[in-house]
């Protein structure tokens, strides 16, 4: 009998992939074959996909937690994916059906496309009948029809078109953007070389969303996407948009076309019409990049593997919970939280994007695709085509200043910044060297060519950890006066917004200091008030995977334990989830403690697992979890308690994590972030508001508060967020780590 503590005892459960394969199926694979065992259930996988089902035999096999170990990192799906014709007739689901109840398996968990969800949902609602019919056929007893009534399930996207409507990532889309931002940074050199135009094509027959954001985060010049075919003109405005900015200095364009691009007309836009165009207009070559199946390869990234954890997580415990007679749903994400959307519901909404942009509704198409996406298409088209690429005279001057540790993505947010900022009527100003810049007045105007390639890492602007003091506000008030500063942007970590928050208490002692300021959050650490996530940590999360994913590989000759250290301060943010995409055991965060009774715990557990056949171990913890148990004194534990069953390396990470160029998230969130605070300052000159702000991502949307209320929000002897929606993983990150020896 099932109990409170484990609900899976006496239940089992099926897994498949089908359709086309995407990066994060075997993070969520592994997630729901543990999930699963750690709560007593029994799960079998359908080997290709839903053929495996009918086919039985060696086509639905039992899965360990072995069978699942290593392939966190992997590409693909180890269990194979088809897409089958015998699913889509009656007879191969009959037959699906009874290999399925003399098994045992009443729930499955699919993750595939909304063809492979809606053929699903057609096989559940054919339950009932297809069991009397194999009962009266003798195929199975009315004993077994019986004990399995119902067919309970949950559904999982895979696709890197990111084109189900309802949530709003899909399982491997990031990777596949990974992917295509990457060859178009690596494509931006070599065509800056040649003062040379590139025609990028990506996949996405029916969505844009890759071509898009691709084209954002890769500034590019011009993008061509499904749901927003172009004007009819399109060519010459195109042209005239590569032209203007290889006036402005700029040495290569680059154009983004979606596979499925059309014109209003419904005529396919190819990436080699738009080649010949270029060619033709601008009088010199061009070079077309097809990506292909590329985009859909190698090693799923850091957030492709925590949140396909997460959703395998979910899908167990959904499945595990059914009644017969629920309609199971498609499980998703909303911003950082799990959500739950009716299966038919979300496939007949999806597959209603192509019908209307057949009929040339392209504003209801666009609508379908959310907020997020008609924000990020409307600030495209502003970077583009720009109102203005130099400042009015008499407009209002803005200041960008930089504060705390180096963020990735702080120079793109600057560069962000002052494009729009430019676009949208006022001066731009950078601060070099943080608030001590500010202070001392190392302030000067920046242009639309001065931000030409800083979307690599780094700041350009210079970043400092100096917060002011109150003696310094009477220089930096007479710095704003003499630059004639109407406003300040922020862009930073939490030393940043404490001088930000300083400014604004002290603006009745010092009236220059009361101009408005708007903080963007820009840490690794992600421990900021107002923000799910901040610029640069997916990125860092990103560097510190890839370093766990070599560090494990230089263990596999051996039988090793590993001990790696984060950055985060007291903000455990990265250890956790780099805990869950590296694949560790366990996890040491400030915000849980360290005690020697659960040492004691973990070595005994340790020591028994390396009896049993363990060869590698990894733990990671946050580089404040604790000031007395550090990453070395947990590493000379492990070490000193092995026994001789295993070695020990400790792995301090250091500064890599500020490193490197930013990922295509943090890019987005950087232009997001930046767009919306000028919106906000825009309000501050109309007079609609007086007041100064932080403002960050909550639940896929950009929100803001009034800076007074920042330090409500902050638990100030921690540096971190009194709320921190992470921390909700940790149940998940037990129930994939903890295996019983």
């Amino acid at each position: 009998m099932a109990s409170e503590a484990n609900p899976g005892v006496g239940k089992s459960i099926g897994i498949l992939t089908s359709g086309g394969d995407a990066p994060g199926m075997n993070p969520a694979v592994r997630a729901v074959v543990r999930t699963a065992l750690s709560l007593g259930a029994t799960v079998y996988a359908m080997y290709e996909g839903y053929q495996g089902m009918i086919d039985g035999g060696p086509g639905i096999r039992e899965l360990t937690w072995e069978d699942v170990s290593g392939i966190l990192g992997q590409g693909g799906t180890v269990i194979g994916t088809f897409r089958s014709k015998d699913f889509r007739e009656y007879s191969g689901r009959k037959r699906a059906a009874a290999n399925l109840i003399t098994r045992g398996i009443d729930r499955l968990i699919v993750i595939g496309g909304d063809g492979s969800l809606s053929g699903l949902d057609q096989f559940r609602s054919e339950w009932t009948q297809i069991l009397a019919e194999l009962v009266t056929e003798q195929t199975i007893t009315a004993e077994q029809a019986a004990a399995h009534p119902a067919l309970m399930f949950a559904g999982l996207v895979g696709s890197i078109d990111n084109d189900l409507v309802g949530t709003d990532m899909t399982i491997g889309a990031d990777t596949a953007l990974h992917r295509i931002t990457s060859a178009i940074d690596d494509l931006s050199s070599t065509a800056a070389s040649h003062q040379r135009s590139f025609v990028v094509e990506v996949m996405g027959r029916h969505c844009g969303y890759l071509a898009l954001m691709s084209a954002i985060a890769g500034a590019c010049d011009y993008v061509l996407i499904p749901e927003l075919p172009p004007e009819p003109d399109w060519e010459e405005q195109m042209c005239a948009e590569l032209r203007r900015n290889r006036k402005a200095g700029r040495r290569d364009s680059m154009v983004v076309v979606a596979e499925g691009a059309r014109d209003r007309q419904g005529q396919p836009i190819t990436s080699e019409y738009v080649r010949h165009v270029i060619e033709e207009h601008l009088g010199e070559g061009a070079r077309t990049t097809i990506l292909g199946h590329v985009q859909r390869g190698g090693a799923p990234s850091a957030y492709d593997r925590w949140a396909s954890t997460w959703l395998g997580y979910e899908a167990v415990c959904e499945v595990l919970a059914a009644e017969p007679g629920s309609v199971g749903p498609v499980i998703g994400f909303r911003g950082n939280r799990i959500c739950r959307v009716p299966l038919v519901e979300a496939v007949a909404r999806t597959r209603q994007v192509p019908e209307l942009i057949a009929a040339g509704d392209y504003d209801q198409a666009m609508a379908l695709r959310g907020g997020s996406f008609t924000e990020a298409a409307r600030i495209f088209t502003e970077m583009v085509h720009p109102s203005r690429i130099d400042a009015d005279a008499g407009s209002k001057r803005v200041a960008i200043i930089h504060g705390g540790g180096l963020a990735p993505g702080m120079n793109a947010a600057a560069a962000d910044a002052v494009r729009l900022g430019i676009s949208r009527g006022h001066t731009m100003l950078g601060v070099q060297g943080g608030f001590p810049g500010l202070r001392d007045g190392a302030i000067s105007e920046l242009e639309w060519a001065d931000v030409e390639g800083w979307v690599v890492g780094g700041a350009d602007l210079g970043t400092r950890r100096t917060v002011p003091s109150v003696a310094d506000l009477y220089q930096i008030s007479r710095s704003l006066e003499d630059n004639s500063i109407d406003a300040l942007l922020v862009i930073g970590g939490w030393n940043a917004y404490q001088a930000a928050y300083l400014m604004h208490s002290e603006r009745e002692r010092f009236p220059a200091c009361g101009l408005p300021i708007v903080c963007v959050p820009a840490s690794i650490d992600n421990n900021l008030p107002g923000s799910e996530l901040s610029i640069g940590a997916d990125t860092a999360l990103n560097v510190i995977t890839e370093a766990i994913d070599r560090i494990k590989t230089s263990g596999q000759a051996s039988r090793r334990a590993f001990v790696v250290e984060t950055m985060g301060r007291q903000c455990g943010y990265l250890a956790l989830m780099s805990a869950l995409s590296g694949g560790a055991e366990r996890v040491y965060l400030h915000e849980e403690g360290i005690s020697l009774d659960s040492l004691i715990a973990d070595v005994a557990w340790l020591r028994n697992s390396f009896a049993a056949g363990r060869k590698l171990f990894l733990a990671v913890r946050n580089e404040d979890a604790n000031p007395l148990y550090t990453t070395d004194f947990l590493a000379r534990l492990l070490e000193q308690e092995s026994h001789g069953l295993y070695d020990v390396r400790q792995n301090i990470l250091g500064h890599v994590q500020q490193g490197g160029c930013p990922s295509p998230f943090d890019r987005l969130l950087a232009v997001r972030l930046v767009s919306r605070a000028l919106d906000l300052l825009a309000d501050v000159f109309a007079g609609e508001t007086g007041e100064s702000y932080y403002l960050g991502l909550v639940e896929s949307k950009v929100t803001h508060r009034p800076m007074s209320h920042m330090m409500e929000e902050m638990d100030t002897e921690y540096r971190r967020p009194k709320e921190q929606w992470w921390l909700a993983l940790r149940p998940v990150m037990k129930a994939v780590a903890d295996a019983a020896v």
